[in-house]
């Protein structure tokens, strides 16, 4: 099972992320976790990335294609995995797809999460974010046991600055105009499938459970 998940801030790819791994066995690969990682670990092209990140400035795409596919080469890959984040541009795809020929067999599937604008504010905005490890709440969906302090780790939550109304309507404008080349991209290679992120994570589960059962990848 070799998935991409698509679709704008808010769609529920992280939450959905979490409950597919631990069904179906596979590592959930966030390109924002994998180029610290590699940038922490001092690996030479996560110390490539980390010479344009200090100025400020995007990593090449060949950077964060070499490092995406360094991780897809790790034995916990081997039954699949779930690319999250990766790729943002066709020519990551098409960077991506070359990788994959010297690894193994291509994508089998991309989902693209289409979500309301009304559904995702009130995602973002509800969203409270660990400053230690990072994992996200939701003050109504998914709530920490105890406000203000993440289960896992004990560290404080925090909102993020552009979680406000505002800044993400224009965020998933953005992400709409980017992301069209690329949902155009897969739809050629009729590997895309668009499901609604406005759907309870449950029923939302069900759906993709659905579209894996009948693909025969699981």
């Amino acid at each position: 099972m070799k998935l991409i998940l698509l679709g704008p801030p808010g769609a529920g790819k992280g939450t959905q992320s979490v409950e597919l791994c631990k069904r179906y066995g596979v590592p959930h690969i966030s390109t924002g976790d994998i180029l610290r990682q590699s940038v922490k670990a001092g690996l030479p092209l996560g110390l490539k990335a980390k010479s344009y990140m200090d100025k400020g400035e995007l990593v090449p795409d060949e950077v964060v294609i070499g490092i995406v596919a360094e991780r897809l080469k790790d034995k916990d890959t081997e039954k699949g995995f779930i690319l999250d984040g990766f790729p943002r541009t066709v020519k990551q795809a098409i960077g991506l797809d070359e990788a994959l020929k010297g690894i193994r067999s291509g994508i089998d599937m991309v989902i693209y999460f289409q979500t309301s604008p009304k559904v995702a504010i009130e995602r973002l905005t509800g969203r409270r974010v660990c400053k230690n490890c990072g994992f996200n709440y939701h003050i109504k969906n998914m709530p920490p046991k105890k406000e203000g302090i993440c289960d896992k780790c004990g560290g404080a939550l925090y909102q993020r600055p552009d979680d406000n109304e505002a800044t993400v309507l224009n965020r998933l404008k953005v992400y709409e105009d980017q992301t069209k080349p690329l949902v155009d991209y897969y739809s050629g290679k009729g590997i895309l499938k668009k499901v609604s992120g406005d759907l309870g994570v449950n029923d939302l589960f069900k759906v993709l459970s659905g579209l894996f059962a009948e693909a025969k990848l699981a």
